[in-house]
């Protein structure tokens, strides 16, 4: 006689996440699969919207890590622009971060406040060298080629397009009627000024004629293009930023919160101490009014100290990065799944936000990190490599690539990454991260909209239409799971072709 599916068998397939992770074993996302749900609306649907913090909320769940080879102001703009949040590293001076977080903060303003300017005397060769490397050649020139002295002229592409002699000195070929105006101008009135004159750059100067700012006509095209853009209450780009947990860091920490960061991560890799704790505590009693992330941490006991001492947000990994070697030469750390799990589990109940921060090689890692209770995620190797990310491409082999290194490697060591690890004044550093190449994987303003529409597509597959959705259903155990045999992890990628090609990137073409 044939049995029910309720008699002697399961009636459920798959399992809860729950039942998979009590195993008490440490789970990869590799390690399982997340099981379909039905498909009753359209991608057009599907809101990403999350909170990175307890009171800040992003269009998208995408943050990038505050790493010497990830992030500057020019990932951390193009990110903000479409929804997520770049975190300005610290391996450098004070100045230098202050410097990169005024840039994004000001950003949005549509007014470029440290313009590359050159002086007659300059070449036509000098703004190709710029072109090359920074992708714009709009140039003013003042009068000894430097900010805040007079300006005397512009150059612009069509200037130099068909000049042969690109040694020709810039006095040559520069428009000298310039259209200008006065410091003080409101963004309105710039953008007006730049419809009627139909010009491409409208300098800001002052009494005396001195280059203050810049304005684009293309910037103001990316503010009308990026209506996901993260935005403060002042319509500035958001932006985030690291400390250490360093005594000396509280000179660090000021400044920054003066020039307008809206979060600080405290950067530790083992975040549960007395030192994070008693920066936590300093940066909420003097700055109240800045988000703080905490971390990183792996377990729920760890996570309890850092909320008790006022974290706006928890980060977790410890490990898991495609360039750190904590858990081979440390023996400490937890498996990125099982982390993220358990630290969601406790910290969800608290109303605390948690940040996934590493291991996220691919869209169905970040889908599985969500999946799991991760309100967001960090990542370093899936933005590094950028146009956007600090450093210069050179080829290997005939690739284009460039350098990616961890925070604890010899290289960043050197650098003053060392305080992330609380070894820096140590004789001896024991590295716990390498150096290493990426692959060139062009702008993130292709990359982020690929990697966003490709999120989309999960979530219609698991049958939820936002993030928040997806927790409910995880809490509520609708959401199912399966383990992943190696046989089932083989079968899941390419398998039994002679040869093959990484698809390419299917997408729009970017409005900068």
């Amino acid at each position: 006689m044939k049995r029910g599916p309720g008699e002697g068998q399961s009636s459920v397939d798959g399992e809860t996440a729950r039942s998979l992770f009590d195993r008490g074993e440490g789970l990869t996302y590799n390690d399982f699969n997340i099981l379909p749900g039905r498909i009753s609306f359209s991608l057009d649907e599907v809101d990403l919207s999350t909170q990175i913090t307890q009171r800040i909320r992003l269009r998208n769940p995408l943050s990038s890590s505050p790493m010497d080879t990830v992030t500057e102001s020019k990932l951390a703009i193009y990110l903000a622009l479409q929804g997520g949040i770049g975190f300005i590293h610290y391996n450098n001076a004070i100045e230098d971060q202050v410097r990169e977080v005024r840039k994004v903060k000001r950003f949005e303003n549509g007014f470029i406040t440290e313009p590359r300017v050159l002086g007659p005397n300059n070449t036509i060769a000098d703004i190709d060298r710029i072109r090359e490397k920074e992708g714009f050649s709009g140039i003013p020139i003042t009068e000894d080629g430097t900010l805040r002295s007079r300006l005397i002229g512009i150059v612009t592409n069509r200037d130099i397009d068909f000049e042969p002699n690109r040694n020709r000195p810039l006095r040559e070929v520069m428009v000298t009627d310039l259209i200008t105006a006065k410091e003080g101008v409101s963004l309105v009135e710039a953008n007006r000024i730049l419809r009627e004159s139909k010009k491409g750059k409208l300098p800001i100067v002052d009494d005396a004629s001195r280059l203050v700012s810049l304005v684009s006509r293309t910037d103001l095209k990316k503010n009308r293009d990026f209506p996901e853009a993260s935005k403060d209450e002042r319509k500035q780009l958001r932006v985030g930023a690291a400390v250490s947990t360093k005594e000396a860091e509280r000179e660090r920490i000021a400044a920054l919160v003066e020039a307008g960061v809206d979060i600080l991560v405290i950067d530790s890799a083992q975040g549960d101490s007395i030192y994070q704790t008693a920066t936590l505590e300093l940066i909420k009693t003097h700055y109240p009014q800045v988000d703080v992330l905490a971390g990183n941490v792996v377990t729920q006991t760890q996570c309890e100290h850092l909320i008790q001492a006022g974290a706006d947000g928890i980060r977790v990994g410890m490990g898991p990065g495609s360039i750190c070697i904590t858990q081979e030469t440390m023996a400490v750390g937890r498996a990125q799944a099982t982390a993220v799990y358990r630290a969601a589990l406790y910290c969800r109940d608290r109303g605390v936000p948690v940040v996934a921060d590493g291991g996220i090689s691919s869209i169905g890692f970040l889908v599985k990190a969500l999946a799991i209770g991760a309100d967001a995620v960090m990542m370093g190797s899936l933005f590094a490599g950028t146009q956007e990310a600090p450093g210069e491409y050179f080829y290997k082999d005939g690739v284009r690539v460039k350098k990616y290194r961890g925070m604890a490697s010899v290289e960043a060591f050197e650098r003053g990454g060392a305080k992330r690890y609380l070894v820096d004044d140590q004789t001896i550093k024991v590295a716990q991260g390498v150096s290493g190449l990426v692959v060139d994987k062009g702008s993130v303003l292709n990359l982020v909209p690929y990697i966003l529409q490709g999120l989309k597509q999960a979530l219609q597959d698991i049958g939820v239409r936002s993030l928040q959705e997806l927790h409910e259903a995880l809490d509520s155990d609708r959401l199912l799971f399966e383990l992943r045999s190696h046989s089932a992890q083989r079968e899941g990628g390419v398998h039994g072709l002679f040869s093959y090609q990484e698809p390419v990137l299917e997408v729009r073409e970017s409005t900068s």
